[in-house]
């Protein structure tokens, strides 16, 4: 369970801040939420605390996480992937949903490789988007550096 003011990583979402544990009755239930402050989008999620493990949600990594995770991203192998692009979306997108700071990479690196060998879809484009800037602002409210320093860290 997490507390009031923890940092979370809430797949395909972001990175957030829990600002209230509140209960709601909806339907004749009461049930418990997070309710969470996502930085990127500044919007605020809520999040049943009853599947909150259930949909990945997590505690941020550590800042020694955070070098781990940047040479699995200089060693790691990239793979093309799925050649049907829908099956391939699917595959990315379960490992998007998963939350692992190593399965965003290896989506990273996938649609990175992919599109160096030909151009992305306009779907694949947003999920390569999407993986590197929840993946970049969890490593820079770990570090406390600007996000772009981390960008340029993944692009060189």
């Amino acid at each position: 369970m997490f507390s009031l003011g923890d940092t979370v990583c809430y797949p395909l979402h972001g990175i957030g801040t829990i600002e209230k544990i509140e209960e709601r009755d909806v339907l004749g239930k009461t049930t418990t939420y997070y309710v969470l402050r996502l930085i990127n989008t500044k919007l605020t999620a809520m999040l049943p605390v009853e599947t909150a493990e259930s949909v990945g949600l997590r505690r941020i990594i550590t800042p020694e996480e955070c070098e781990a995770l940047f040479e699995y991203y200089r060693t790691a192998d990239p793979c093309l992937g799925n050649s049907n692009w829908n099956q391939r979306y699917r595959e990315n997108m379960d490992k998007l949903r998963r939350g692992d700071p190593k399965s965003v990479i290896d989506v990273m690196l996938c649609l990175g490789k992919r599109n160096s060998i030909r151009t992305l879809s306009s779907g694949e484009r947003k999920m390569l988007s999407n993986a590197k800037a929840i993946l970049c602002t969890e490593i820079s409210v770990v570090l406390d550096k600007p996000i772009e320093e981390i960008e340029a860290m993944f692009d060189s």
